[in-house]
């Protein structure tokens, strides 16, 4: 007679012995059965006890009660033909092998598992290399302008106050609508929303390469819808990041997208002036990036492919309810790394957006002030200063996001404050060499770009590491909207107005249009630049302070505030708002 084992327990699969479909048991295969009921019940009802008087106590009446009730009424099996066994098989079996086409062989093909985020890695790695091409693309736009001011200035006949509207216009733009795509993109397709706006980016950027002389306001008009493209790209790109990667691959990958920074912003300083000296005509730069604004969309829409929400940190979307907007602010306010982080790399911005459109047009003023370079004649200036800054700021931007990085990395291993640290280390040790690069100007050339190069290079070092501050201590499904506020905030308290206020200040210090206060004017305006700096500084040392708690609130964060968990009471479990135990 064929039995089978139960942890103890022999059941006979004798066909003699079947009845109405099920299994007659000998008495003491059945006590052992109802032995392992029991267990499984009393595990279930009370957790795992130990052997013993524990396990007595537990023995109660109804369970007896129910014990007996299986002995009236033996468990069935099912041995029918349609479920074949044999004494080879194990009855129940919690470790079988899965079912392939080697039935006979016992070994199942092995089949490869898709990745959490739902996009390859082949697929992952091309999305990201789009997005840092796109994102090189909006920072040479962006500086373009920056690289023909001066030829723009005397095309137009206007003072430094309405050149820095330029910049102004475009972050105002920029920075009002982030918030809205930030909400887009945290409940529809990225992928689509980043394709229509770049596409209305290009055609917008090629259209202001054809405004007449006498009408500087569409300009400006041009300029200001720029940013409406822009806004859609710069808040959904990094969650797409966020959602392909996580820990040290992300920041790689982070530092590899922000490498796009520096670079397309020195390449729209080369790229402007180079193209408008050849072409004798400073529209002619706007004409470049409309093109591969094109080529970026096509790509967009035929190779990237949109990774589920949160999924890669083991945290799937649908477990991860979205909650209102108004809920999101809240939260994020609450978020003290976020909102300290957020006002350091405001200090950032301010910084790089006064020396974006301000220092090409100062160092050209030194050099005329100096004599070693000659007046701008018919409207046609200098383009050597445009290129020689842009280089460095290419340079010292690979530099700076790399080396941050990694003094980053190397310091977590110490400390878990290491972000916020490096970050304040690198705008602190800016400033000084921003005074120096500015104070030395009229006396050394040379000295002027070895300091803005030092300068430069540790500003650069907090790009990539605040994004990473920002994707770990904020949730996926507030990431978008929270790279929005950020934005918003950064650029209406940094680079939206420093453009503006450096040249107005510049204009209320000038007390003649000689060459030497065309200079010393917009001299002592930029020494706000190292102010700004060592304020930066301060705030990324108060974020050291809040960032190990915030990184672990998102790390456990639970689908919403007010679901309710089991926690223990008097004893007993009782079930309460998350919220309520938050400390």
């Amino acid at each position: 007679m064929s039995s089978h084992v139960i942890r103890g327990a022999e059941v006979s699969t004798d066909p003699s012995w079947r009845r109405d479909g099920g299994v007659v048991c000998d008495v003491w295969a059945v006590k052992r059965l109802f032995c392992l009921v029991r267990n499984v019940r009393l595990t279930r009802r009370y957790g795992p006890v130990r052997r013993g008087h524990e396990e007595e106590e537990l023995w109660t009446e109804e369970d007896d009660d129910d014990d007996a009730s299986l002995l009236t009424h033996p468990p069935a099996v099912d041995m029918s033909p349609a479920d074949p066994t044999s004494d080879s098989t194990p009855f129940f079996s919690d470790d079988s092998e899965a079912e392939g086409p080697e039935e006979q062989g016992g070994a199942a093909v092995p089949r490869e598992e898709e990745p959490p985020s739902g996009v390859s890695r082949v697929r992952a790695l091309l999305t990201v290399f789009i997005l840092c091409y796109i994102n090189l693309l909006n920072y040479m736009d962006r500086f373009t302008v920056a690289g023909v001011l001066p030829d723009i200035e005397h095309y137009f006949g206007i003072d430094d106050g309405k050149s820095g509207l330029l910049q102004t216009v475009f972050i105002c733009s920029y920075m009002f609508l982030a918030p809205f795509f930030g909400y887009l993109g945290d409940r529809y397709n990225r992928k689509i929303i980043m394709s229509v706006g770049i596409a209305f980016w290009s055609l917008v950027t090629l259209a202001s390469s054809y405004t007449p002389r006498e009408h500087f306001w569409l300009l400006l008009l041009t300029r200001g819808l720029v940013g409406v493209g822009e806004a859609s790209y710069s808040t959904i790109a990094p969650t797409i990041i966020a959602d392909l990667y996580v820990k040290g691959k992300r920041t790689n990958m982070l530092s590899i997208f922000y490498f796009a920074i520096p670079v397309g912003s020195g390449l729209g300083y080369i790229v402007g002036s180079q193209v408008g000296y050849i072409a004798q005509d400073w529209h002619w730069a706007l004409r470049v990036t409309p093109a591969l604004g094109l080529i970026a969309v096509i790509l967009l829409l035929f190779v990237v492919q949109e990774p589920k929400r949160g999924a890669i940190e083991a945290r799937p979307e649908h477990h991860l309810h979205r909650t209102s907007w108004l809920t999101d602010l809240q939260a994020l306010s609450r978020n003290y790394s976020f909102v300290l982080s957020t006002l350091g790399f405001t200090a950032v911005a301010f910084v790089t957006g006064s020396l974006a459109l301000w220092a090409p047009t100062f160092l050209l003023r030194a050099a005329i002030f100096t004599g070693v370079k000659a007046p701008c004649v018919d409207g046609h200036c200098s383009s050597s200063d445009s290129l020689i800054f842009g280089a460095i700021t290419c340079v010292t931007g690979v530099l700076g996001v790399a080396s941050g990085v990694q003094v980053s990395r190397q310091l977590r291993k110490k400390t878990a404050r290491a972000d916020p640290l490096v970050c304040a280390a690198g705008l602190l040790l800016s400033a000084p060499f921003l005074y120096l690069a500015i104070v030395f100007a009229e006396s050394s050339t040379i000295a002027t770009y070895v300091f803005i190069f030092l300068g430069e290079t540790f500003l650069s070092m907090n790009w990539a590491i605040v994004a990473d501050i920002l994707l770990y201590v904020v949730v996926p499904t507030r990431r978008s909207t929270a790279e929005a506020f950020q934005i918003v905030i950064a650029h209406l308290l940094g680079d939206a107005g420093s453009p503006y206020l450096i040249g107005v200040v510049s204009d209320s210090l000038r007390r003649s249009d000689s060459f030497l206060w065309q200079f010393r004017s917009l001299q002592l305006s930029l020494l706000l630049c190292s102010f700004a700096a060592v304020v930066g500084g301060a705030f990324f040392l108060a974020t050291a302070l809040f960032i190990e708690r915030d990184r672990d609130r998102a790390e456990n964060y639970v689908s919403t505030d007010d679901e309710p968990i089991v926690v223990p009471s008097s004893g007993r479990s009782t079930r309460v708002p998350v919220s309520s135990v938050l400390i």
